[in-house]
């Protein structure tokens, strides 16, 4: 089985039931000091196009993310080599562990992916160019000036810092919590010469 292919079949059906959780993963990342660090961000479904890497089938449905190039986790990509992804569907009571390495989006695809972000990112990423995401600001009250100034004069494209990045999985472990009084339904897909190979977990 494909889990990538299950993974976009659970994420229909959450999205059906109005889940929340069916747009966000939680990525985890090493700071430079070695600590652990996670955050919740929205997951993007990506035409496989948007790779540099061609297609393969590995890679369809595409996973990514788009961030802002003054974000810590920017840097903190590269302080190993996967990152973890952690996709939880609480509808449809099944959670996904990915290890994944990451692919640039090309800086094209982001700009044209950009202009269709809500307003606040939009001119979030705008401020980030004086004051990097994650800096320290004098207030709330600073921080909304900041917004309402870059409202009134932000250009129409995305600032070179807009960045997007595409899943590479390397790993996958799906767990399905749904079995009632039965153990948990527990997989691991390891990639392996353009395939899956599927093992069943001790949950």
């Amino acid at each position: 089985m494909n889990p990538l292919g299950k993974l976009d079949e659970d994420r229909r059906q959450a999205r059906e039931k109005q889940d929340p959780w069916a747009e966000l993963c939680i990525v985890s990342t090493v700071t430079p000091g070695g600590e652990p660090s996670a955050r919740v961000l929205v997951v993007r479904e990506l035409d496989p196009d948007t790779r540099r890497a061609p297609a393969s089938k590995l890679e369809s449905p595409a996973l990514g993310i788009f961030v802002n190039a003054s974000s810590p986790k920017v840097g903190e990509f590269s302080n190993s080599t996967s990152i973890a992804v952690l996709i939880y569907l609480p509808s449809v009571m099944v959670q996904y562990r990915l290890r994944c390495t990451l692919d640039p989006i090309e800086p094209a695809v982001v700009r044209e992916a950009w202009q269709m972000r809500p307003e606040i990112p939009k001119h979030m990423d705008w401020v980030y160019e004086t004051h990097p995401q994650s800096s320290e600001i004098a207030s709330r009250e600073a921080l909304i000036d900041a917004v309402g100034s870059q409202s009134r004069d932000q250009p129409l494209i995305a600032p070179d810092s807009a960045l997007g990045y595409v899943f590479q999985p390397l790993e996958i472990e799906r767990l399905d919590l749904s079995g009632g009084d039965a153990p948990h339904d527990r997989r691991r897909y390891a990639a392996k010469n353009g395939e899956w190979l599927e093992a069943v977990l001790v949950p």
